[in-house]
């Protein structure tokens, strides 16, 4: 087993025991009788009114919400959230993420950056394995869209009601949330939803015993009689049809009339609408997924398509293209208590368009979620040069010295001493840096090929100068300073775990304005990883309308973050959830009219 594995696991233990002793678990499977395993399915499914195609953050709400007067089949590639403690569990975080299968909750992939990331593959998708803050989107992103407010807000709630709630704030996230104040994150907006400048308390998918709720469960709001869910039900291609058009002059444009999916024996597997005019199939598939899916459909870059052999249906470069992943970069905080176990609950939003965000009490926090080697991309690829081309992305360098750091310290109390602590991390809103989107195989169970270019615009870096300076501010800010051992407090076993910490941080020179500067440019470029915010691949505008259609096909939508341009709000998850019920509610009432009742 790996050295950082051990601390791991021991951390892990410390956390759960610390974390359960306390804890009932008050919820279980909720036996939805409408959810099947995809080998029970039969080879041919007909009549659906929707078949919505990716079982997460917009798919779960976008289901319920139209079954409520029309047939919908949901297909989900992975498996149940319920009685998987992985996911169930606040301290199974950094496990899910860790756990890579062929049936895991978190499938790994590494972009083309050279940085490791995680998707969802589990009903719930994103909720059931994030770090479950929940926050609503900025209102210039709702304007932007061009969204009802109304119709948003009351989205909002039906999603908050049955998912989240607020913590209870510790140690570690109240010295945070002081120290962010006295850096000058102000004025303190206390427990909202709402995306304010300032210091805040958000929301949360995990209730006061560390239980998850995820996207999955607003499927208690579904009808049973109209709904169908298949679980390990991996679409690899839709299906066409030509449709014909009364404007002379004018082509007929392909109509999308059903899926093929594969099950977990590799059996196959075909679903189709009904021959309602109004039927859709609805993409839901997440950020890498859904252009992922167009582009096996035939839908994407002629160029690219030709290449693996796939018949076009319609040629859109813009079908993987403005891919984005907001760059993150953490100060681990060694501190001389033990602080409870939690997760993003603390967050100051800046008026410059960074985010500093908190999390605590785990190993993990510490020592991140990163594995094997260095890796050094020194090759330009067809995605173009970038900025961590040359260059060593070093997060997993700086863990490895604290974990050796760790080790070196003698089993027992002073052991655990030594995994005690937090994370203060930066994320940059945006970002301004796109990257691209491509197939690396035929099979939609197979991660696509991703590059996003992190930090490619000066304008990221500079947001990651001014962010990281501010969260340089608040650790050392009073509140904070006074969890930290200082040189003359430190257990003299504890010096080298202290010394691998501070190392960690960006090297600072007051002397020299201009190589201080450049001293925290390259450490933003060294130590980036990700916060699981990724998105694009298929823009409004670019590949779909203001309604989420797809451009240039019929009974075809997209509707999930790859839609989106910048990340909304400081995390993305809860506009996710909005956005399923939201557009179900706008479907309902196209339909339906003054008759949906919603």
């Amino acid at each position: 087993m790996a050295k950082w594995r051990i601390v791991y696991v021991l951390g892990l233990l410390q956390a759960m025991f610390g974390l359960c002793s306390n804890a009932q678990r008050i919820y279980g499977d909720p036996n939805y009788p409408f959810v099947r395993n995809a080998t029970q399915a039969p080879p041919l499914l007909l009549d659906y009114d929707y078949i919505i195609i990716g079982g997460g953050t917009a798919g779960c709400p976008l289901a319920a919400t139209l079954s409520q007067n029309f047939t919908v089949l949901l297909l989900e590639r992975g498996g149940s959230p319920y009685s998987n403690p992985l996911v169930e569990n606040l301290v199974g975080f950094y496990p899910n993420l860790q756990t890579n299968t062929p049936t895991s909750a978190s499938q790994q992939f590494t972009s083309e950056d050279g940085v490791p990331n995680n998707r969802a593959r589990v009903l719930g998708g994103g909720s059931a394995i994030n770090a479950g803050f929940f926050t609503f989107a900025d209102p210039q992103f709702v304007a932007n869209a061009g969204w009802d407010v109304a119709l948003v807000n009351a989205s909002f709630a039906w999603v908050a009601d049955e998912v989240a709630q607020f913590p209870t704030v510790g140690v570690f996230q109240g010295a945070a949330r002081d120290a962010l104040l006295e850096a000058g994150v102000t004025p303190y907006n206390g427990q909202t939803y709402e995306h304010v400048i300032g210091t805040k308390v958000g929301g949360s998918l995990f209730d006061s015993n560390g239980h998850r709720h995820t996207a999955a469960d607003l499927l208690t709001y579904a009808n049973p009689e109209n709904i169908d869910v298949y679980l390990y039900a991996t679409v690899q291609q839709l299906l066409f049809a030509e449709s014909p058009t009364d404007v002379p002059g004018q082509q007929p444009q392909p109509r999308a009339i059903g899926v093929l999916y594969t099950d977990l024996e590799g059996n196959n597997h075909t679903a189709l609408l009904s021959e309602n005019p109004q039927s859709e199939v609805i993409v839901s598939a997440g950020a890498l997924g859904s252009p992922q899916l167009l582009m096996l459909s035939g839908i994407g870059p002629t160029d690219h398509l030709d290449f693996f052999n796939i018949s076009i249906v319609l040629d859109n470069p813009s079908v993987g293209s403005r891919m984005a992943d907001n760059p993150t970069n953490s100060l681990w905080v060694l501190t001389n208590e033990a602080v409870e176990v939690s997760l993003i609950e603390v967050v100051g939003i800046t008026s410059f368009g960074s985010y500093i965000e908190v999390s605590s009490g785990q190993t993990e926090a510490l020592l991140g979620v990163l594995e094997g080697d260095t890796i050094n991309f020194t090759t330009p690829t067809e995605y173009g040069d970038n900025k961590l081309n040359d260059r060593p992305v070093t997060a997993q360098v700086l863990q490895s010295r604290i974990v050796a750091a760790i080790l070196e310290t003698p089993s027992g109390p002073l052991r655990a001493q030594a995994t005690w602590g937090g994370t203060i991390l930066q994320k940059i809103w945006g970002p301004q840096s796109w990257g691209l989107l491509r197939l690396a195989s035929l099979d939609a169970g197979d991660n696509p090929r991703v590059r996003f270019n992190y930090f490619q615009e000066e304008v990221d870096l500079d947001t990651c100068e001014q962010g990281i300076r501010l969260a340089m501010d608040a650790v050392e800010a009073p509140a904070l300073s006074s969890l930290q051992y200082t040189n003359d407090s430190v257990p003299p076993l504890l010096t080298p775990v202290r010394e691998a910490v501070l190392a960690s941080w960006p090297p600072r020179d007051s002397s020299n304005v201009t190589q201080d500067s450049i001293n925290i440019r390259e450490w933003c470029l060294d130590s980036v990883t990700t916060i699981w915010h990724y998105h694009g691949g298929c823009l409004v505008g670019d590949v779909v309308d203001r309604d989420y259609r797809v451009m240039g096909v019929q009974a075809l939508r997209v509707i999930d973050g790859s839609t989106f341009g910048q990340s909304p709000g400081t995390n993305p998850q809860a506009t996710v959830m909005m956005l399923g019920r939201y557009m179900g509610v706008q479907i309902l009432r196209e339909r339906l009219g003054s008759e949906a009742g919603v």
